[in-house]
């Protein structure tokens, strides 16, 4: 992402080099051992993508939008209603990127349907400097039923502080006594740090059944783009937006025509889902396996030991693409991964039909 859409490095916050991740028994595997010089995971502050789009020619209004009003006919436009310094607006407009997020007014407005959500509940910890710097270039994740029983745990380093959190599909109440079970996984490495912030935020579990109806197409959360595997948004955010932008430019040969809902499906929809549908497929099988008890997550640490595993995941997650490897490798990967599953008392005594049909598919 870095590249794709120039972000300067001086946005850095962190570059995080050392990621390690710990089972439900406390198992750790240090997960950074194949990256190259040149890799690392970025940790930066997102305001500056508004700012560009700023300074690009947008115009930005700082408002909340409370209404939105579907036309009866193609000619004519979508009416925006919204509020902006505690006075009623209205913006009559062509077309509609709906990037609102999870929770979108604009999927509500044109009847996108609804989909799962998960929670991402997290507290930002001032550290004191010693402990601070054991985060220095360091990301956690933890698995287990303690701190997500259908997601991970994270510990991630930020600017000056680190971000302290975990996922569940749960319900809301449910999710801070998750939060405790990370706190108390990782209390002697945060003791005496100071919660500065609490953030918590709906996360998609699969796209929309509708992402485009009439001159309005989704993007982003809104849309249904996050990664079910790393709960990862960012990227697909911005390169769904670019791509549904483009599209407008194309179909509406640089805003002298009119466009229409065939044109964000054949333009937008379509390339989107050529490009990434598989590997949002994919990851979504991979969770259903390894994420479902925590025989499933030992075995998930066991094989992220693996260099050859760790090379093939750090490929696919910086580059947004499946990483197509060495076929002898592969089939070793896939022998060690049914053996990790039978050490671990996972198969044949919690794995139903539906969980071997994936496993099935999967190798």
């Amino acid at each position: 992402m870095l590249d794709e859409f120039s972000i300067p490095l001086n946005l850095i916050d962190r570059r995080v080099i050392q990621m390690r991740i710990v089972s439900p028994s406390n198992l750790v595997v240090d997960f950074g051992k194949t990256l190259k010089p040149h890799e690392f995971v970025a940790m930066l502050r997102r305001e500056f993508l508004r700012q560009r789009d700023e300074s690009s020619g947008a115009t930005l209004l700082k408002a909340l939008v409370t209404n939105l009003v579907v036309p009866t006919s193609t000619r004519e436009p979508y009416v925006i209603h919204y509020t902006m310094d505690n006075c009623q607006h209205q913006l009559a407009v062509d077309v509609i990127i709906g990037a609102d997020g999870a929770n979108s007014r604009v999927a509500k407005s044109i009847n996108a349907g609804n989909y799962t959500t998960a929670i991402a509940y997290q507290e930002r910890i001032k550290l004191p400097e010693d402990k601070m710097g054991y985060y220095e270039n360091l990301a956690e994740m933890y698995i287990g039923n303690d701190v997500s029983p259908d997601f991970y745990a994270w510990v991630f380093p930020k600017c000056d502080h680190v971000a302290v959190g975990t996922g569940t599909i749960g319900s809301k109440p449910y999710i801070k006594s998750l939060q405790c079970g990370i706190k108390a996984r990782v209390k002697s490495k945060i003791e005496g740090g100071e919660v500065i912030k609490v953030e918590a935020h709906p996360i998609p579990q699969h796209p929309r059944p509708i992402r485009v109806r009439g001159r309005v197409a989704l993007v982003g959360d809104a849309a249904g783009y996050v990664t079910n595997c790393s709960g990862e948004g960012i990227y697909f955010a911005a390169k769904s937006g670019r791509m549904c932008g483009e599209a407008i430019v194309k179909a509406s040969e640089g805003g002298e025509n009119m466009i229409n809902e065939d044109d964000l499906k054949r333009e937008y929809l379509r390339k989107w889902d050529d490009k990434y549908f598989t590997t949002f497929k994919f990851l979504n099988l991979l969770e259903k396996v390894f994420y479902g008890s925590n025989a499933a997550r030992e075995a998930l640490v066991e094989l992220c030991g693996d260099e050859y595993v760790q090379r093939m995941t750090f490929d696919s997650y910086f580059y947004k693409k499946l990483a197509s490897g060495n076929r002898w490798e592969e089939a070793k990967i896939a022998i060690n991964t049914i053996s990790s599953l039978v050490r671990c008392n996972f198969l044949g005594r919690e794995m139903d039909g539906s969980a071997q049909k994936i496993l099935s598919r999967i190798f």
